[in-house]
């Protein structure tokens, strides 16, 4: 038998359907947030944020060796669930999709998929001050990000074997990291 991802033996149901591995699958999903009945991505990005809030996290040596372990490990676990689940979409996703990508993409990004959030969130974060109103900026402008993906961003998802999955967020999450800069300063200007 096939694998899910074609790449040779896989472990099937007794339905005969492909099985996620665990340890994939729980990577995938963000430790099963991407399971949320509505606005999963959502989900995924609040998980990215909880776990930000571990202390000491957001040293730059620490969070960016977990972002490149973790987009690696998005790229394979993402590939592997998107094989088995195709392009499964919450209702909220697809109305969010239907409004601002509607051309679509051809790669299966399934909603449950979420780990691509988690990393986006993370890279929003990055060399930036680890305060509330950082956070909250950085959480509204990844969500934005993500959602309307701004050229190359969309242009990534394109791209085969979970790689798309994960690049349109890393792209998501420079730009809501330069545009969270700019709210952090308008921030301190406004408080003082």
């Amino acid at each position: 038998m096939n694998s899910p991802n074609g790449s040779g033996p896989g472990v099937r149901s007794e339905t005969g359907r492909p099985v996620i591995p665990f340890l994939p699958h729980l990577i995938a999903t963000g430790f099963f947030s991407g399971y949320s009945p509505w606005a999963s991505g959502t989900a995924g990005t609040l998980a990215g944020l909880l776990i930000y809030l571990i202390p000491g996290i957001e040293s730059p040596l620490l969070l960016g060796s977990l972002i490149v372990i973790m987009f690696f490990a998005g790229v394979f676990s993402s590939a592997r669930v998107a094989a088995v689940v195709g392009h499964q979409l919450t209702q909220s996703a697809e109305r969010a999709k239907a409004r601002f990508q509607p051309e679509g993409h051809a790669e299966a990004d399934p909603s449950i998929v979420v780990i691509d959030e988690i990393v986006g969130m993370w890279i929003t974060l990055l060399f930036l001050p680890k305060t509330i109103p950082v956070m909250v900026i950085g959480f509204i402008a990844f969500r934005a990000m993500d959602i309307l993906k701004p050229q190359p961003a969309r242009a990534m998802e394109q791209i085969p074997n979970g790689w798309g999955i994960m690049l349109d967020d890393v792209v998501a999450g420079i730009y809501a990291n330069l545009l969270t800069w700019g709210g952090w300063f308008a921030w301190q200007w406004l408080v003082g």
